[in-house]
């Protein structure tokens, strides 16, 4: 077994389950419903309470100053907006066991009797910077071998295309030749299952059912392609757990699956049964499905006429601007430019159309049916105005990190709350995998005109939360959104405390410049006479704001000392169904229930990060200057933490305990009991997930980083009449523009440092 023969360094506490859960969601019990409905009741009758009895009471009693009643209203709007936040996660995963418990898998036999006839096109778009080549290659092959017909996938590169560093060049080579290398590798049985395929067309013409003969070569079939896959995995390189993922869930389960056909054909043999032409050939189109794929490469950075804008959603707007057309390369003193052209006149470029487009992170792994059942979802009478559907990814169990583990949780726990945003009509888009109408895509598009080139915008790049944004726009527009109640796709977790710190602040920003755009939806749609449900508006709020109100409340709750009237048991009782929830909800997916606790003090540490993303979502309105898109890390070395992020949770420590001593001189039992929780929990968390040697070497990387200040070098003048002539630029531009203007990928290549 590969649990056995794989030996890795694991952090104390890190996870050692490595098989994920299933892919079908356990039906909730009767039991679990029910009490899911009482604790969304009880947390709204408890906040009542304490309403009324905590804070109308003192009023009416007369006990009230000034100073006492902006303490009131201040610490009843914190409690308030806490207390909503944990109510719409109760209706959230009460919505999502309403869905686990109708959802019915469609059998398999209907798929490839619908997918015989019907052939839509789907294009699996991956974009990548910076990856590791062999995270790539994962992620291709999982896309590539998707059960479906006429698969193409393109891989997206987005690197500078031209480094002066040895080894991203080296690293850039390699995944350049990534769609050449695993075309290649399925080559062998791509050409031995058509030539079968050819084979049994030619014999069974005019037969209404299969003969024997046909049957037992179907067999052999079967177990070849399965043997195959068996080859390939034991000779996968293994170095972490998403290496083990990928062997046992992807290439063995799939190989197994295939087996398990054989031995059903072959009972089905031995029984004399007569199987219909049509299924049979059902099942030799299956194993073609397979195998039979187009994957090629692209870099947008190569063409002076598409958008470089340093972040993902332009990536992919620039490859599917250009999908459904054939262009010429033409010479610019900036690098070759993409004229477009009508068929059939001569081209050296075209991108075939498709009737959807797949999105897919380059370190995210898709199972075998992903595209099979989504686009068969899409494809179903009633679904015609479904622009997007997706399975919220999964994390890759076996994470060799505490923080990894924990970030996992989080992961895991997020999947069940959007699938219960979708039971509301509240469903966003998450970036990290989905399958798109391209039909929608043209709906939603903008157009401007840089350079004398058009640039078609899709998906939003205004915030860095691109998916969230476009979620909106696709509404507006009649569309609508879901996800598939299946766990099918899998997507990699930050390792390591830095590139967390990237990926949080990243989430955190954006979602209040959205919520002005939620209101003119919500408006619009109302003014088309449409029912719009009140819980999906607060759904959709409490998803863009609630990490603002959130961090700012619990700010305010640590660093003022509060009126010890205004505490009451009934805020405690009224957040406890949350906690239970939630450790019942982490139970469910394979962790403990004390892990509650844990990410508590994992979101206190996380308190400055959310609160700097908050920040630039101010920044970004107030400037109307686009915040940078910062890609989360991957490197195999850990990610440099900003002091920043070490300090602020350290202070988050030291206040903490100081205002439990202090309360607890004055016997302010309340926010004693508060602040000593916070101190031991977030002591735990920086230790656990931080480390402190770690936090002293990022500590003393920054303070060394300020001792030294970048010179700029100076170029020296020239005269007028010194200047060298650039033809290509004076032809072109009008002018003799300089062609040694600095690299527009200095600043994308510098947003984050590793260690």
């Amino acid at each position: 077994m590969i649990q056995q023969d794989f030996n890795r360094k694991h952090q104390w506490g890190a996870e050692k389950r490595l098989k994920p859960l299933p892919m079908v969601h356990d039906i909730p019990s009767t039991r679990k419903i029910s009490l899911s409905r009482i604790a969304i009741v009880i947390t709204s009758a408890l906040w009542l309470t304490y309403f009324i009895y905590t804070v109308v009471r003192q009023f009416f009693e007369g006990n009230s100053s000034f100073s006492f009643t902006m303490q009131a209203l201040i610490y009843l709007a914190i409690v308030t907006f806490l207390i909503f936040s944990s109510l719409m996660y109760l209706i959230t995963r009460q919505g999502a066991f309403q869905r686990f418990k109708k959802h019915i898998r469609v059998p398999r036999a209907e798929l490839e009797r619908y997918f015989d006839k019907n052939r839509p096109s789907i294009t699996v778009l991956v974009p990548s910077y910076e990856e590791e080549p062999s995270v790539i290659r994962k992620t291709l092959i999982s896309a590539a071998i998707q059960e479906y017909p006429d698969l193409r996938v393109v891989l997206l590169l987005d690197n500078n295309p031209n480094p002066k560093n040895h080894q991203q060049l080296k690293k850039l080579n390699e995944s350049r030749r990534l769609g050449e290398e695993i075309k290649q590798l399925f080559s062998e049985p791509r050409t031995h299952i058509s030539e079968a395929i050819k084979e049994f067309d030619r014999q069974s013409s005019s037969w209404s059912y299969a003969e024997p003969s046909q049957i037992k070569s179907l067999i052999e079939l079967y177990r070849y392609a399965a043997q195959w896959l068996n080859r390939m995995s034991s000779g996968e390189a293994i170095d972490d757990h998403v290496d083990i993922f990928f062997i046992e869930q992807v290439l063995d389960e799939l190989a197994k699956d295939l087996e398990l056909v054989a031995k059903a054909l072959e009972t089905s043999h031995q029984e004399r049964a007569k199987l219909p032409k049509d299924r049979v050939r059902q099942l030799y189109l299956r194993l073609q499905w397979i195998f039979n794929f187009d994957i090629e490469v692209f870099e947008r950075k190569k063409y002076a006429s598409l958008s470089h804008e340093p972040n993902k959603a332009m990536n992919l707007n620039s490859y599917i601007g250009l999908m459904g057309g054939a262009y010429r390369e033409m010479p610019s003193p900036d690098g070759p430019v993409l004229v477009r052209v009508g068929l059939p006149k001569p081209h050296d470029l075209s991108f075939p159309d498709s009737d959807f487009v797949l999105t897919l992170d380059a370190d995210s792994i898709l199972l075998r049916e992903y595209c099979l059942r989504l686009v068969y979802f899409l494809q179903q009478p009633g679904n015609e105005r479904v622009a997007v559907t997706q399975t919220p990814y999964s994390s890759f169990r076996g994470a060799s990190t505490r923080i990894e583990r924990l970030a996992g949780a989080t992961t895991d726990i997020q999947h069940i709350l959007h699938q219960g945003m979708s039971y509301y009509g509240a469903t966003f888009w998450v970036g990290a995998n989905a399958v798109i109408r391209k039909q929608a895509l043209e709906d939603i598009s903008e157009s401007e005109w840089i350079g004398g080139f058009e640039i078609k915008r899709f998906i939003q790049d205004r915030t860095v939360i691109e998916d969230t944004e476009s979620s909106i726009d696709l509404t507006l527009h009649g569309w609508a959104l879901v996800n598939y109640p299946e766990r099918l796709s899998y997507s990699a977790t930050p390792p390591d405390f830095g590139s967390l710190v990237v990926q949080r602040r990243r989430w955190a920003n954006g979602g209040l410049l959205i919520i002005p755009k939620l209101w003119s939806h919500t408006r619009a749609r109302k003014r088309n006479n449409e029912t719009v449900l009140l819980a999906e508006t607060l759904l959709r709020l409490n998803y863009m704001a609630s990490i603002a109100w959130a961090s700012l409340g619990l700010v305010l709750l640590l660093a003022y000392p509060y009126d010890g009237r205004l505490l009451s048991p009934f805020v405690i009782l009224a957040a406890l169904p949350y906690f239970l929830a939630m450790a019942s909800d982490l139970k469910y997916c394979g962790y403990k229930r004390s892990d509650v606790l844990r990410i508590y003090g994992f979101n206190l540490m996380l308190l400055p990060v959310n609160i700097a993303g908050v920040a630039k979502s101010i920044q970004q309105a107030l400037s109307g200057k686009k915040i940078p898109f910062a890609r989360t890390p991957k490197v195999k070395n850990r990610t440099l933490t900003p002091a920043v992020y070490i300090i602020t949770p350290l202070l988050i420590i030291g206040f903490s305990l100081f205002t439990f001593y202090r309360d607890e001189q004055i016997h302010n039992w309340g926010n004693a009991v508060f602040a000593g929780i916070n101190t031991l929990l977030t002591t735990w968390a920086v230790v656990a997930y931080i480390g402190i040697r770690n936090a002293f070497v990022d500590l003393w990387r920054s303070f060394i980083s300020w001792l030294y200040i970048e010179v700029p070098v100076k170029t020296p003048q020239r005269d007028a009449e010194d200047l060298i002539i650039d033809w290509r630029s004076v032809l072109y531009h009008g002018s003799n523009a300089p062609t040694n203007a600095p690299s527009r990928y200095v600043a994308e290549e510098e947003m984050y440092g590793n260690i």
